[in-house]
């Protein structure tokens, strides 16, 4: 069969998953050899190049959301399920406590403290820390700890009377000292060389001061010390350095029929705000035969104005004056990324960590299966 190209427009078509009142058709990539006859399909690195795309359209220090343009969702998958559970992180590992007269049990106090995310220097962390190998069966429990693998905290904090509050306050926060105990209450104590590599901005301490740890009475105490280890998310969520980590697919909204007067802001009204747009109709419209704007000069329109807003409700495709007018989607190969950083590692250096986690597991499968070869 002699070869064929289709067409931008059929290329365009293919991407799409169509979104109807009650199925989503079209969810199968077909951009392989072999589906189309005569279409040489096959994975080409420079295509590849030329189709992908990031594109940030939010980029702050615990916050980023950008689009991944151009690739298959098993890729991008990749990508999500890295950056929770494969990128290292330090959280607290083990909680050695001294004293605890409080009313939260050892158990759940020790979660709850290895649940706090915590910040510091993120190149000490990534690169001096090392990973801390937890002393064999029968070793002394105590062996294994140095300044390069482990980080040393500790919380102490005592209630007692505040003696200038009135006699009747009933607010503890005004008639006790320490009623509350915070995760700013935590602090770090550098051994060894710890204090040159984290110091300054990069101290490490808790990501949120505000978290509430435990309520305390006068005469309750809270006295333990906290070990500190490297880990990644596979292991425990506390390593994760994201606290969500999501994508969606593009939406796409096509108005293949004119939306007019009423029927427009009740269309707009279908849809998040900012998607739909009202304008009027130019004259130049009017008089376009065929636009079915004929007649309609100075009328309201309805116009797609950011599709990327829309949560695909499919609510206008409840009503039967769009019926035939609309056609919603979402394409296959644009990826909204949503990434929460917990504070060790800036939102935007996630995704890129991830890719390059991602290339290292490549490099090794790539030189496995060269070995199998052989």
């Amino acid at each position: 069969m002699a070869p064929s190209t289709p067409s931008q427009a059929e290329l365009e078509r293919r991407k799409l998953v169509s979104i109807n009142a009650e199925t989503v058709t079209d969810t199968i990539s077909t951009d392989y050899p072999g589906h189309f006859p005569g279409e040489d399909n096959s994975w080409d690195c420079d295509e590849f190049a030329r189709n992908l795309q990031v594109v940030f359209h939010d980029n702050q220090s615990l916050y980023a959301s950008f689009s991944l343009i151009g690739v298959d969702a098993s890729i991008a998958n990749a990508f999500r399920r890295i950056i929770i559970s494969e990128i290292p992180t330090l959280a607290i590992e083990d909680v050695f406590i001294e004293n605890n007269t409080s009313v939260i049990q050892d158990e759940v106090l020790a979660h709850r403290l290895g649940l706090i995310p915590f910040k510091g220097n993120k190149e000490g962390i990534v690169e001096w820390l090392k990973w801390f190998k937890k002393p064999e069966g029968g070793a002394d429990g105590n062996a294994g700890y140095y300044d390069y693998n482990t980080v040393s905290l500790a919380l102490q904090v005592k209630c007692t009377h505040n003696d200038e509050a009135a006699e009747d306050e009933a607010d503890p926060l005004k008639a006790y000292h320490h009623a509350h105990v915070y995760a700013r209450d935590i602090v770090f104590t550098p051994i060894g060389r710890q204090s040159k590599v984290f110091h300054g901005d990069g101290v490490i301490a808790p990501t949120n001061p505000d978290i509430l740890i435990a309520k305390l009475r006068p005469g309750q105490v809270v006295d333990l010390t906290m070990h500190m280890h490297k880990g990644i998310g596979a292991e425990h969520a506390k390593f994760s350095p994201v606290a969500t980590a999501s994508y969606r697919l593009m939406p796409t909204i096509t108005i293949t029929r004119p939306i007019l007067g009423a029927d427009a802001d009740k269309f707009a009204k279908c849809f998040p705000a900012g998607v739909i747009g009202l304008e009027k109709v130019t004259k130049k419209e009017a008089r376009q035969v065929g636009s079915g704007y004929e007649g309609h000069e100075g009328e309201t329109k309805a116009v797609v104005v950011d599709p990327m807003k829309d949560t695909v409700s499919r609510e206008c495709l409840r009503h039967e004056e769009f019926h035939g007018k609309v056609k919603l989607g979402r394409r296959r190969d644009h990826f909204i990324y949503s990434i929460e950083s917990t504070g060790q590692w800036p939102s935007d250096e996630l995704f890129l960590e991830a890719v390059k986690v991602l290339k290292v597991k490549c490099e090794k499968l790539h030189a496995q299966v060269i070995n199998m070869v052989r």
